[in-house]
């Protein structure tokens, strides 16, 4: 293995394993789309372990069927498919194991110890590990991290020294965005909606309570109350909760402000683009988050965007720049900023533009693909 990976090294070529139990599709999946994608038109060989179910076999048409490995991956402690995968590993001669949920972790480092690889996780999320993973990630070679946020939560509870974090925010394909840009599907969107509407609000994410589609309901409602009446409010994003609680939740309290007609629920919506493309104004009311791709989505769409002051927002937006933060579960302040922008153009396209420019900057797939690529570099080279 150790002669194998040299020699990937001098070719800039490297066997990689990603391994996702995912069996709903979010940010994080998307990003294991995008980034085996890329990897893949760099030349390397990249194949993906992941459980029968999961939407993104849907997505990974760039992989030939043979890099495929379908697995149960029911939890940590599934050693079945430890085990299945320390045989993949071995047999293709995979020199990374990249495991991107955490209930993968112990299963990705068992294989890659078994097996002679090496160890890589992307965490996604600023939630603590277990004593479990603190154990399991003892010889993980690199941690990634998608935010500052993150990897400060990861060296100060002791899951990992700092010194194997490497923080690599999400990236996303500028070239896609930019194309959709310049196509949005406004009257297709009304058609659809049965809406006359000449401004559109939206917002997009898995309907979750952390997410805070209800606050942006709640903004809803308080803008709809003004002089807004040709203003339309889109929530994207699929609910993956028992009984679609989600949705009932918020169908509930679209009702009880009597915005049937002014707020509306699309569901999951496979291609964002046309959608982001077509938002006058796009809103992140999330109540926590470590990230936010759909926030850069809309940036790289150049829509000016509005979002809660999370973590990730933070560190994606410069208030009054490139888009506007407000305080998180504020609805009266997310209904301000919203008719701040509904009321001018100018500032629309001001801020639009900035954040263009800053997306392209800093959050391009090619970027996170060449960050990628030096962990794995480094990770082959580390004793």
């Amino acid at each position: 293995m150790f002669i194998l990976s040299i020699l990937s090294i001098s070719l800039c070529v490297v066997r990689i394993l990603h391994i996702s139990s995912a069996r709903s599709f979010g940010g994080g999946e998307r990003h294991f789309i995008d980034l085996t994608r890329s990897l893949v038109q760099r030349g390397h060989q990249v194949f993906a372990a992941l459980v029968p179910s999961t939407p993104l076999l849907d997505e990974l048409s760039h992989l030939p069927t043979a890099h495929l490995l379908k697995l149960p991956l029911k939890n940590a402690l599934d050693l079945a498919s430890a085990r299945r995968l320390a045989g993949f590993v071995r047999e293709r001669q995979i020199e990374i194991v990249h495991a991107h949920v955490a209930r993968d972790y112990p299963l990705a480092a068992y294989a890659a110890r078994r097996a002679g690889a090496r160890f890589v996780i992307t965490r996604h999320v600023p939630f603590a590990l277990s004593k479990l993973h603190r154990l399991t990630l003892a010889n993980v070679a690199c941690v990634i991290a998608v935010s500052e946020s993150v990897a400060h939560q990861l060296s100060a509870r002791g899951i990992v020294t700092a010194a194997k974090i490497r923080v690599i925010p999400n990236g996303v394909d500028l070239r896609r965005f930019a194309a959709t840009a310049h196509h949005p599907q406004r009257e297709k969107l009304n058609h659809d909606l049965q809406s006359s509407a000449s401004l559109f609000a939206g917002t997009i994410g898995e309907l979750s309570e952390v997410k805070g589609q209800d606050d942006f309901v709640r903004a809803a409602a308080l803008v709809a109350k003004q002089e807004f009446a040709d203003t339309a409010f889109i929530i994207a994003g699929a609910d993956n909760a028992p009984g679609q609680q989600n949705r009932v939740r918020i169908e509930g309290l679209i009702a009880q402000e009597n915005l049937q007609t002014r707020v509306y629920l699309l569901g999951y919506v496979p291609d964002v683009a046309p959608l982001l493309a077509s938002l006058d104004v796009y809103v992140s009311a999330a109540r926590a988050e470590a990230f936010g791709l759909a926030l850069v989505e809309a940036m790289a769409c150049g829509v000016p965007c509005i979002a809660t002051a999370t973590d990730g927002a933070r560190s994606i937006i410069e208030d009054g720049v490139s888009g506007r933060l407000v305080p998180i579960g504020d609805a009266a302040a997310l209904a301000r900023a919203v008719m701040d922008l509904l009321r001018d153009a100018v500032a629309r396209a001001r801020l639009g533009a900035a954040g263009r420019k800053r997306v392209h900057e800093s959050f391009s797939l090619e970027r996170m693909a060449d960050a990628t690529e030096e962990v794995y570099r480094e990770a082959l080279t580390s004793k």
